[in-house]
This record gives structure tokens, sequence and C-alpha cells, in this order.
């Protein structure tokens, strides 16, 4: 099934069209919203790769993988707003005390930024640099952030955000899914066994998040927004404010990526996910299944895409796939007519 609400996004569409073929993935999407109304929605392929399976289409979920942690920062930032986390340069030993040795200097700032220089080395964890002075993707950090949630609301992170956010916004198509269902997506798999991969807890501690594209879509529109949808405030701005805004820390080299909670910003550094021509106020969460959103507030915008690749493709440059779709959406957006 393809559907686009116009043709003006049709470039777009055919290079998501094209690197769903050069990744493999069986399903793809691209959704947008400028000024909070849907300019393009468009879908291609099937849940799996076989013939039979369900076409792709507006209710279709996609696993979103590590989009999934911009979910966890929401949550510490209204346990922030609430005043259960007092500032985010107190050490998460303070709140965990298991971690005030092994996390000694490890600030709350320093897990949402990636620049806490742990790693879980084999179930201990140990130091790979000082605490604010480098930075490292790894996920021993977001383990914390989803321990201290738990601990701070005495929910799980899936209760927490269901109650406080998904319910709030309707997000009615947005979950830690732990059982089948004919609108969630195989990655890459065609066997039941394999829709969810190796995780399937319902706590929202795992990597099983599944979202639509229009969900995802509003997910990022309401970032943008600053918590309203359809005229409706139902979250402080100040909220989502501190969530987009920098917060790594000033003694990070340049060279090394900035973010918000979570949330890549753009910058000039040689791991920027956000392409180049992208305005400075632009930001962006990708999860390794292909899955991107990405929030233009110059052009009052939110650009979606979905995937459902999971396996490594020789000679596929990432980097390179994921700035161009940005370039090429911003270009499209600029031009779009009033």
């Amino acid at each position: 099934m393809t559907t686009a609400v116009n043709g003006h996004f049709k470039k777009l569409n055919e290079y998501a069209e094209q690197m769903q073929g050069v990744i493999g993935a069986t399903a793809a999407a691209v959704y947008i919203l400028k000024e909070g109304a849907v300019v393009n929605e468009w879908y291609s392929g099937r849940h799996a790769a076989v013939e039979a399976s369900k076409l792709v289409y507006e209710h279709t979920q996609f696993n979103v993988a590590s989009i999934r942690k911009t979910y966890l920062a929401l949550a510490v930032s209204l346990l922030v707003e609430s005043g259960s986390i007092s500032g985010i340069d107190h050490e998460i030993g303070s709140y965990l005390p298991e971690y005030r040795e092994v996390a000694r200097g490890v600030t709350i700032r320093h897990l949402l930024t990636h620049t806490h220089g742990l790693i879980d080395d084999g179930g201990s964890i140990r130091r790979e640099f000082a605490s604010g002075e480098g930075w490292a993707y790894r996920n021993t950090g977001i383990a914390m952030l989803i321990q201290l949630v738990n601990h701070l609301s005495g929910q799980t992170l899936s209760e927490f955000m269901r109650e406080n956010v998904f319910e709030r916004y309707q997000l009615s198509e947005t979950g830690w899914r732990n059982a089948y269902d004919e609108s969630l997506i195989y990655n890459y798999y065609a066997d039941h066994e394999s829709w969810v991969g190796p995780n399937n807890s319902a706590a929202g501690d795992q990597g099983n998040l599944f979202v639509s594209a229009r969900d995802l879509a509003r997910w990022g529109y309401i970032h943008l927004a600053k918590g309203q949808l359809k005229g409706v405030r139902c979250l402080p701005p100040s909220v989502f404010e501190r969530v987009t805004t920098l917060q790594t820390p000033d003694q990070v080299p340049a060279e090394q990526p900035r973010n918000g909670y979570i949330w890549w910003l753009q910058s000039s550094t040689p791991l920027n996910q956000l392409g180049e021509r992208l305005p400075s106020d632009s930001y962006q969460v990708l999860g390794i299944t292909g899955c991107s959103c990405l929030v233009i507030p110059r052009c009052n915008a939110v650009v979606v895409r979905m995937y459902n690749q999971l396996s490594s493709v020789v000679g596929y440059d990432y980097l390179n796939d994921i700035r161009h779709f940005g370039n090429l959406a911003y270009d499209l957006l600029s031009t779009y007519p009033r």
C-alpha cells in the first residue's frame, strides 16, 4: 500500500523506497507533520518477507529500537519537573546507593548525554574515560536511568509513560509489546518468534517499543509544540524545553556529539547524525531498525522515517544516508507552498 498526501514530497518518498531496497527492509514509511497538519503519508512493503504477509498501512507499528530512549528522557524530565529529581548535576549514586562507588562522580547529566564514561564489561561496570570528559554511546547509562525512574516513581517505565504521557496525548499506537498482534511488524524475519527480538518485557526496560509512523510523528510534534497537541497543553513547556536544549558538559571535546536529554542536537562533529543543511535548532533520534524522528522547528515540522531493518549491509553508509534524508526533507519543506 502506498499513500501520498501530495506530490511535493515525492522525491523524499522515492529516496526512502530506494534505501529500503538497499538495506533489505520489507517495510517502509515516511510521515510528515507541518504546522500540525499531515502533509505527507507514505507506506511501502509488507510486514514480513513473505507474499502473504500484511501490507504496511497507517496502523502498522514498527520496532523503533533506540528511539525508545527519548521516552525515557521525557520520564526523567517529568521527575525533574515534579522535584523528585532535584537536579541533573547530582550523582546517580545519591539516588541509587548501589552505584555510589562504581559510578562516583557520574551525574544524571552524564547519563543523559552519553558522557558518563561507564561500560558494562561482562556484568561488571568499569570506566572507559573520566565522566564529563568524553562521549561514548553505551547502554550502561540508559539502564541506570530506567532503574532511576522505577526507584523514584514506584512504576516501571512503561507504566509511568502510559499514565503520564501516552494517555494524555492519545498515543494509542505506542507501547512496549510482549504479545503478538497483527499490527506489529516483523524485524526482517518472517516467523512469529522473531517479531520482537530476544527481549519482550512489558516493563519498558528492553528494546521492544513499537510505534506507528503517525504516533512517532506526534511524539516529535509534542516536543516541537512544547507540550501542546491540537491547542491543548497537557504538560508544562519546561518539561520539553530541557529535553531538547543542549545538556552536554562544556568539557567534552568539540569534535564529539552534542545532546539534549538523549536527543541528538545539530553540530559540526564527525559523528553528527543530522544533515549539514539542517538549521541549528533541529534535533533528531534514531534506531538501529532504520527508524528516525527529525524535528525542524524552523519549518514547524516533524519528519518520520520507518524501516524494519535489523541486518548489517556491506557497503551501506548509514551516516551518509540519514544525513542525506534530513537534508532532502529540509529542502522540500523549505519550498513547501503555504
